[in-house]
């Protein structure tokens, strides 16, 4: 597998969304700090998607039912906590950060400009939610003609039943699906 053109986009791994999966938060941390460490090791560039909106959420209308909830439930003073990510996957000052403004990573920002300026073709997600930004982006990309890879034990929903379904019979019509330890050999 040609790594040099291969990204990994650990997608709202932020202290705001990782509050709200008490149960999860520790296992999916210490696996994306796994799937990092590897991607690291290999030389694929790591991206840093998180939902990120300026002071006062201009970017949020009413009329989107998720995200007004955290306008109306969220203040300035709040935002930037909601948004940092989380201390232990080892985000460097060097690293590329991308704020989303909606549930796809591509949304509102400059992720695929990125990607091109950087050649890549292969994306490699992991992230919360598995039926939220993994599932939003795995179908953006693949319109967008990149091939794609999941890491299915490097994302997670609190729904448990939606993340085996998209894993096991939705995402494979899509992208490979592999854990990380299968995609860590594939890329030796």
């Amino acid at each position: 597998m040609e790594t040099n053109y291969t990204a990994l986009l650990v997608m709202d791994m932020q202290m705001g969304i990782l509050g709200r999966l008490p149960q999860q938060g520790a296992s999916i941390i210490k696996k994306i700090s796994e799937a990092i460490n590897i991607a690291r090791e290999k030389n694929i560039l790591v991206i840093f998607v998180r939902i990120g909106f300026q002071k006062g959420m201009p970017e949020i209308s009413s009329n989107n039912k998720i995200f007004s909830a955290y306008k109306n439930n969220m203040d300035d003073s709040q935002l930037s906590l909601f948004m940092e990510l989380h201390p232990d996957l080892g985000a460097k000052d060097n690293d590329i950060v991308v704020d989303k403004k909606r549930v796809s990573a591509f949304s509102g920002n400059s992720l695929e400009m990125i990607l091109r300026a950087k050649n890549i073709s292969h994306l490699v997600l992991g992230g919360v939610a598995t039926g939220g930004v993994v599932l939003s982006t795995l179908r953006e990309a693949f319109d967008k003609d990149y091939f794609l890879t999941v890491l299915s034990d490097g994302c997670t929903d609190k729904d448990e039943e939606v993340h085996h379904v998209l894993a096991e019979k939705i995402f494979p019509k899509q992208a490979e699906v592999m854990t990380i330890n299968e995609w860590k050999t594939k890329t030796l």
